[in-house]
């Protein structure tokens, strides 16, 4: 993919708000042909638009992710109209703000059913079509809380870690029988999305993303970026660093490190009113748009590196923290014996 994007098909899950809407918009920038999938007809006809304007072909598929069935008729559809598909996105979500005990089966089922299986079917229909030609990227949206569950998100996390289980099971699939296509993921920090204005909340606050908080036309290029040098995984963010590393690192500390931040971090200070509607079931209508109730704190730029050398540099800072201190005991205990 380094030739670029230009007449390139990119499908895109959760493609009219957030994330999934700077991702479209990135890759409309390159001159991709863009396959556009969410559940709202007309935000999905506000972005075709727009992208229109900008001289792309795009096609809109009106579909909730959870619908295996429409998502792989969505692939094929977008085949025969577009042409073949090279790049695939899943990043359709839903989430629900709430102590475990709180919710209920149905909830916790429906955030499973579209952040997890969502990206189960959009990868089986992508397999579907990419499988005869032995080509293609399948880009996985994830999110530091892929390795790392915080309080008050118990299903979204469940989700995200299936998620990071899932690919990591395809990808050795893939190596194994020499497959030509691609699969890298990309773990987000928080990002300022309208999903925080829609999304169902039972803290009684409205809720709001744990700082510090990044545009999502960072998430976008970053997406951009892994499909184009598909690395087996990239981390956006300092913050996204530290919280997996933390995590690898001290899990009881990060424990007490959520604990003290974030249950707190992810109220605002307004109450949520009981006939407030969210998208946990249906789409809220007029909401749809790239960025959320948090611009004035949304940065606009963050490191971006593969999780290997991420990996390594902790390592080698760790090697060398204990070659440091095995050093200065070794100077100790000789300045004591003589």
């Amino acid at each position: 993919m380094e030739d670029g994007f230009r007449g390139k098909v990119v499908m895109i899950t959760g493609a009219t708000a957030g994330v999934g809407r700077a991702t479209a918009l990135a890759f409309a920038r390159e001159g991709a042909r863009l396959g556009l999938i969410g559940r709202d007809q007309a935000a999905l006809e506000a972005l075709r638009d727009e992208v229109k304007a900008m001289g792309v072909r795009s096609r809109i598929f009106p579909v909730d992710v959870a619908d295996a069935e429409a998502v792989a008729a969505a692939a094929q559809d977008a085949e025969q109209r577009l042409g073949p598909i090279e790049v695939w996105v899943n990043n359709a979500m839903t989430t629900i703000f709430g102590k475990i005990r709180d919710l209920t089966p149905e909830e916790i089922r429906r955030v499973t059913e579209v952040t997890y299986l969502g990206y189960v079917h959009g990868t089986l229909a992508a397999l579907a079509v990419m499988g005869p030609r032995d080509r293609g990227t399948i880009v996985q949206v994830g999110s530091a809380l892929a390795w790392r569950g915080i309080p008050l998100q118990a299903p979204y996390c469940a989700a995200k870690h299936a998620i990071q289980g899932f690919t990591e099971t395809l990808r050795t699939e893939l190596m194994h029988e020499g497959s030509g296509i691609r699969v890298t993921m990309v773990q987000l920090p928080a990002i300022n999305t309208p999903q925080f204005d829609w999304a169902r909340s039972k803290t009684g606050r409205k809720p709001r993303p744990v700082a510090p908080v990044l545009a999502p036309e960072v998430a976008g290029r970053a997406i951009l970026r892994a499909a184009r040098i598909p690395r087996r995984e990239y981390w956006l963010g300092a913050s996204t660093v530290k919280t997996i590393l933390g995590s690898l690192l001290s899990p009881a500390l990060a424990d007490w490190a959520l604990v003290r931040g974030a249950v707190g971090g992810q109220k605002r200070a307004a109450g949520v009113q009981d006939d407030r509607p969210d998208n946990l079931n249906t789409p809220v209508t007029g909401l749809h748009r790239t960025a959320g109730a948090f611009g004035d704190e949304a940065r606009q730029s963050a490191v971006l590196v593969p999780a290997s050398v991420a990996l390594l540099g902790a390592a080698a800072g760790g090697l060398l923290a204990a070659g440091l201190a095995g050093a200065a005991i070794g100077r100790l205990w000789h300045d004591r014996r003589n």
